[in-house]
């Protein structure tokens, strides 16, 4: 099983230099569907995805197209856009069997109308208020990407670590600290 983001057209270099880090951080393949709407060298994306570039592996295609071709029929195909009705976390990701593809869209398009027709049974939503256009992309993908994840039960990423320099270390050997009443006034 192996989790993808892809990313269709994406527009602003820092929006993608955050999830490429959320990608390394997740041990996710990141797709970039052509154009780009700046070059891949950009210093702004470079600085989003900090010194984390090595540790992604990217996947380019020249289109839509293109990246559809490199499906298996068993690979699971979603599309989070905020035209849909089904909630992301409505989804069973667990399938080991199973390659998951999370398709967004342009920053400031989204998805081609037909593209989402033709796919209509798997369009994704995130839930939010009638507030906003929608979220920003990385933040985004962290949500719909962290679900699956969370289901999958974090495959091989620490849920748990311990630092030299440990801001939390006392803690650990005096675990009373942490079992106080939470409705107590202190």
């Amino acid at each position: 099983m192996t989790n993808h983001v892809v990313l269709y057209e994406p527009l602003m270099p820092a929006n993608t230099g955050n999830i490429a880090r959320t990608c390394a951080g997740t041990n996710t393949v990141l797709d970039l569907i052509e154009p780009l709407g700046f070059q891949i060298d950009n210093k702004k994306m470079k600085r989003a995805g900090l010194d984390y570039w090595d540790k992604v592996e990217i996947h380019r295609h020249d289109d839509l197209d293109a990246f559809l071709k490199t499906l298996d029929p068993n690979d699971e195909m979603y599309l989070i856009s905020k035209f849909s009705s089904k909630n992301y976390s409505q989804v069973d990701y667990t399938d080991p069997n199973k390659n998951y593809y999370f398709v967004f869209g342009k920053e400031t398009t989204g998805l081609p109308e037909t593209f989402m027709r033709e796919y209509y049974d798997r369009n994704l939503r995130i839930p939010m208020s009638d507030n906003i256009r929608c979220y920003n992309l990385s933040n985004s993908v962290a949500m719909v990407l962290l679900e699956a994840l969370r289901q999958q039960g974090f495959p091989n990423l620490e849920t748990s670590h311990h630092y030299e320099n440990d801001k939390l270390k006392d803690n650990y050997d005096r675990p009373e600290r942490y079992e106080r009443n939470l409705g107590e006034n202190e």
